[in-house]
């Protein structure tokens, strides 16, 4: 390959620089022959910053609806109420899945109504394989259930509301 050749390539490799950055393409490949057994193979790419995607306007994010007004007079529902601020709320001690019943198609451990004793069975949390048993902190009366059989429960969840 000649001196001359090698200057027409150099010139041919910043043409297609040139017409990479002129339309705005982030890289491009060319084949040039000369002959049978000579060629040059260009590869031409720059690096391209992508900027972090912009967060939304205030004014374009989803708003929740706003409550019902609710008249001054009227005490606060008792199901508006957090379950886990109840003082008689039985919380998970665990992440894991709750079972009401000892085993499938047995009778339930307690329901709404039952009269408990302190220590006495209230419900299984599975972790990890491993059947909890999650005993009544006093003696009192269930008064809600908050948990479906079977349902997941997150530490600190409240399960039961004991009076």
């Amino acid at each position: 390959m000649s001196k001359n050749s090698r200057e027409e390539d150099v010139a041919f490799i910043q043409a297609l620089a040139e017409l990479l950055n002129a339309n705005d393409l982030t890289e491009l490949s060319v084949k040039r022959e000369y002959g049978e057994a000579d060629c040059l193979d260009v590869h031409v790419s720059r690096a391209v910053t992508v900027a972090p995607a912009m967060p939304m306007p205030a004014a374009y994010a989803p708003t929740p609806p706003a409550p019902a007004p609710v008249a001054a007079s009227d005490p606060a529902p008792a199901a508006a109420e957090d379950p886990a601020q109840h003082p008689g709320a039985v919380t998970s001690p665990m992440v894991g899945t709750a079972y009401l019943q000892p085993e499938p198609g047995a009778d339930a451990f307690v329901s709404v109504g039952s009269t408990v004793t302190e220590g006495q069975t209230l419900l299984i949390v599975e972790a990890m394989k491993t059947m909890n048993h999650i005993a009544a902190p006093r003696a009192g009366t269930v008064k809600r259930i908050l948990v479906e059989d079977g349902a997941p429960v997150e530490f600190g969840a409240p399960l039961m509301i004991l009076e």
